[in-house]
């Protein structure tokens, strides 16, 4: 059923950022009328930054909102996986006086962001076959590691949601069963997450520093007290300033293209692969055949199967927020994927 609506509230909920949007409704199409990003860390409550945000949009009526939040979402409610946030849908709407509010996964939210986008905003890894349907998987590094799928009912996809990232990471060489025995002294469990996030990856490069597998230059150990080390080795290595951190971006995307073909084979994800989150995007020439797509297609016998799926970076960076506004308009109805 589709809803006559005034005004949308739709949110991204992070544990670093928090993005806020209020859209309209043009036929199957959401229309952004405002935005905002806050930093998560520096408030309490998200209700103290919904409140500041819909101030600062004068008076306007929410008809519908939802949340897409950075956690497992269990009986309208949601505890933030790295972040201390616990969220209430109910309590939030008579708090704030919304109309019907919604929690969904936020990787939920992308997967029901890809109805509003269009082809300009994918960049295509491998084209796969032109005429794939099925499945679709979603697999996003950013703050933390997130994965969902889309089902396919033979005529349209319907988003689910997974903690597939906290799954426990699987050493395929002598290198990774180093690395794992270093992150299992450090943190215990060692999931996805621990190598596929922007704190992975410093993870990855503090086990190859640590292990005397290349120098840490002075300006470079510099700059990592100054600003997020992730952006900083992540800059190094695009810009080929530091063969450390190139050692640890390819060994970043080599785990990214490992589990993209674990989750493709898990939900037999024919329809495609889609890359999201706040990473890809800065990487794109690092997604090549070399380290990514050798390491996502390197399943043995099913090697032909995943080479015919399609693989996507998603370039939009408001496609969750999208999502949450679709899902706010739509609910669970399902979409056909351009």
């Amino acid at each position: 059923m589709v809803f006559n609506l005034r005004m949308i509230l739709a949110g991204d909920i992070g544990g670093t950022k928090v993005n806020l949007g209020l859209y309209k409704l043009e036929g199957t199409r959401v229309q952004l009328v405002k935005a905002d990003t806050y930093p998560s860390r520096k408030y309490l409550q998200l209700q103290h930054i919904i409140t500041d945000f819909l101030l600062g949009a004068g008076s306007v009526k929410i008809a519908r909102a939802c949340l897409g939040v950075a956690g497992p979402v269990r009986n309208g409610g949601a505890r933030l996986t790295n972040l201390p946030w616990r969220i209430e849908a109910l309590e939030m709407t008579e708090e704030l006086k919304l109309g019907p509010l919604s929690l969904i996964n936020d990787l939920e939210a992308n997967a029901y962001g890809l109805a509003q986008l269009s082809p300009e905003d994918f960049h295509v890894v491998n084209a796969g076959d032109a005429s794939a349907t099925g499945n679709i998987a979603l697999i996003s590094a950013g703050t933390g590691l997130g994965e969902a799928g889309l089902y396919w009912d033979g005529r349209q996809h319907y988003p689910f949601a997974c903690e597939g990232g906290h799954c426990d990471f699987s050493p395929q060489t002598k290198m990774d069963a180093e690395l794992f025995a270093y992150l299992n002294e450090r943190f215990g469990h060692v999931s996805w997450e621990k190598v596929l996030s922007g704190s992975g990856l410093h993870n990855i490069y503090l086990f190859l520093r640590d292990t005397k597998r290349g120098e840490e230059p002075a300006w470079l150990a510099e700059a990592m007290t100054r600003a997020d080390p992730a952006a900083v080795i992540s800059q190094a290595a695009m810009a080929n300033t530091s063969p450390l951190c190139s050692q640890a971006m390819d060994l970043f995307v080599t785990y990214y293209g490992a589990e993209a073909g674990n989750l493709a084979l898990k939900l037999m994800s024919c329809g495609g692969i889609f890359i999201g989150g706040g990473i890809a995007p800065k990487i794109l020439s690092k997604l090549d055949p070399t380290h990514f797509l050798k390491a996502l297609v390197d399943k043995g016998r099913m090697k032909p199967l995943l080479e015919a799926m399609p693989v996507k970076v998603i370039l939009n960076a408001k496609t969750a927020l999208l999502g949450a506004a679709h899902y706010a308009a739509f609910g669970r109805e399902g979409f056909r994927v351009n």
